[in-house]
């Protein structure tokens, strides 16, 4: 991520033109989930497609998680909008939980905006399927597919979920879309936080963002949307590879807001993973009632 991809100039020109909120544009969110990624090494590394959309936001590379560095905990969170003391989950087996109460932020915009159209792309299995205690992300969604890297392996569940979103971004109409890349987790895992099959894996991660902002720019009605990227990752991993503790390289994450209505330069001091699912229901119009007593703040939204 050494490099800062200036926007073109018809680019820019289309992003001054639609301006933030403007009348007649209609707001939609993508929030692309990338498991295990440590912000120095994203730093580090050539990823020109998320670089592009940091040089069109609001970004913060030391975000310090409230979560535990667990996938389960930290993924409820995100996409939740509240800590685990609230949602309950507290390891990769996501029994007992809160769902109920405290429902994905996909399914809150069911509940509450009933017209909108969801849709959740998974490879993790608990994220969509009932396994170890899931689905976190509920069958109220209008679509959901679930692809599956534990038995097919991220790799090539990645490609397939990525494949699967952009049809959808290309050929139908969605308003709030979450889908997961999950490869570079496991690539630090099996190799360590300093290898270079997790760099690898996260070039690999940065190439499928490309192709998912490609698909939502070639959208035929694309000058008539006001889209916002949101993009983050649960908790980072160790120089030998694994998490779950508090050191510095676990619980650093990052945050990313981007689009016509997402601030420039860098994120408030307080960003979290649990602003993630607020943001992206202020940026659709939802308020955000304080009897769900979420965690959450509206965070890299011009205001």
């Amino acid at each position: 991520m050494r490099r800062v991809i200036p926007i073109g100039a018809g680019a820019a020109a289309l992003l001054l033109a639609a301006g933030c909120g403007e009348l007649g544009l209609e707001k939609k969110v993508l929030v692309i989930g990338i498991d295990g990624v440590r912000p120095d090494v994203l730093a580090e590394l050539e990823t020109p497609n998320i670089d592009a959309l940091v040089a069109d936001g609001c970004f913060s590379a030391t975000v310090q998680t409230k979560a535990q560095t667990i996938s389960g905990p930290a993924w409820s969170s995100m996409l939740i909008g509240a800590w685990p003391e609230k949602h309950r989950v507290i390891n990769n087996d996501l029994t007992p939980n809160n769902y109920a109460e405290y429902p994905d932020f996909l399914t809150r915009l069911e509940l509450v905006r009933p017209r909108l159209t969801t849709i959740a792309v998974i490879d993790w299995p608990p994220l969509g399927t009932p396994e170890s205690g899931g689905p976190l992300i509920s069958d109220s969604v209008d679509v959901k597919l679930n692809f599956d890297g534990e038995t097919n392996g991220y790799e090539e569940a990645d490609a397939q979920s990525v494949a699967a979103m952009v049809r959808y971004l290309a050929n139908q109409d969605p308003d709030a879309a979450f889908v997961y890349i999950g490869n570079p987790d496991v690539a630090a895992h099996d190799h360590g936080g300093r290898s270079e099959e997790y760099y690898s894996a996260i070039r690999t991660a940065d190439a499928q963002v490309g192709r998912l902002i490609q698909a939502m720019q070639g959208r035929p009605t694309y000058e008539e949307e006001n889209w916002l990227v949101l993009m983050s990752t649960d908790h980072g991993h160790k120089d030998e590879g694994g998490h779950g503790g508090q050191s510095p390289e676990e619980v650093t994450v990052f945050y990313l807001a981007s689009g016509p209505s997402a601030c420039k330069g860098a994120a408030e001091a307080q960003a979290n993973i649990a602003d993630v699912a607020v943001t992206a229901m202020t940026h659709l119009g939802v308020r955000i009632d304080p009897d769900w007593d979420l965690d959450g703040q509206v965070t890299g939204l011009s205001r």
